[in-house]
């Protein structure tokens, strides 16, 4: 059996980027939970509000609900900053505005470890991916390259550019690990926070709904030594 590789952590600011609240919960919270109990800043940035995500509930009442549940889901894992860039939910665009955002948001912000969401055609499901989480995602990673090339976005200008080291994509390939044994707690405070959403989505309890959830993205990962796990695939971006 081949062995898996470690993650690298060997950084201290981090940006986790992804399309709507609750994303960076059904997968990535763990990850990042155990990065801040390192000392590790990081910020998160959300292309939309979530306000097209919950039946029955319009979307002015749903994106402020929304934001306040990702803002609770944040700092359980230790995570204080979140923005939201207001794309509309369910129609973000792959294409030069998001990418554009995104590339000021790294340079604000100054990351060397970028993390995303699955951003492949296929969800963890075996469904067909979010419309949104392909567009953010694949416009995060070219957003990564931007931010570092003062030509391609001039508008930017008053920002430095920034060159992250890497980017860490939650599957669903995976060519590295990160031990989340001591963060899955924390990971399972963070999904309960979205307890609107989850009671929208199942007359399963939010307890059960979170828990179920959390011990998916938290499986061990196959030649990774690690009771608990969340794997990703990693792009270096600096020799």
């Amino acid at each position: 059996m081949s062995v898996m590789k470690q993650v690298p952590e060997d950084w201290q600011r981090g940006l986790v980027i992804v399309a709507h609240p609750d994303d960076v919960e059904f997968g990535i919270a763990a990850a990042v939970g155990r990065w801040t109990s390192q000392g590790k800043h990081i910020r998160y940035v959300l292309a939309s509000r979530g306000e097209a995500g919950i039946v029955g509930l319009p979307p002015g009442q749903a994106g402020p609900l929304r934001e306040a549940e990702e803002s609770t889901a944040a700092k359980a894992v230790g995570v204080q900053e979140v923005e939201f860039l207001g794309f509309p939910d369910g129609r973000i665009e792959q294409g030069l505005p998001l990418r554009r955002d995104l590339a000021r948001a790294i340079r604000r912000y100054r990351p060397e470890m970028v993390v995303l969401f699955n951003f492949g055609d296929i969800s963890a499901s075996g469904r067909p991916n979010s419309a949104d989480h392909r567009a953010v995602g694949r416009c995060a990673l070219d957003a990564i390259d931007d931010a570092a090339n003062e030509w391609i976005f001039p508008e930017l200008g008053g920002l430095p550019i920034w060159s992250a080291r890497w980017a860490a994509v939650a599957g669903p390939v995976v060519t590295h690990a990160v031990d989340v044994t001591e963060s899955v707690d924390a990971a399972l405070e963070s999904l309960t926070a979205h307890g609107r959403y989850l009671a929208a989505l199942s007359s399963q309890s939010v307890a059960a709904q979170a828990r179920a959830i959390v011990e998916q993205s938290t499986a061990p990962v196959e030649g990774f030594g690690a009771a608990r796990a969340v794997g990703f695939e990693l792009f270096s971006f600096r020799d």
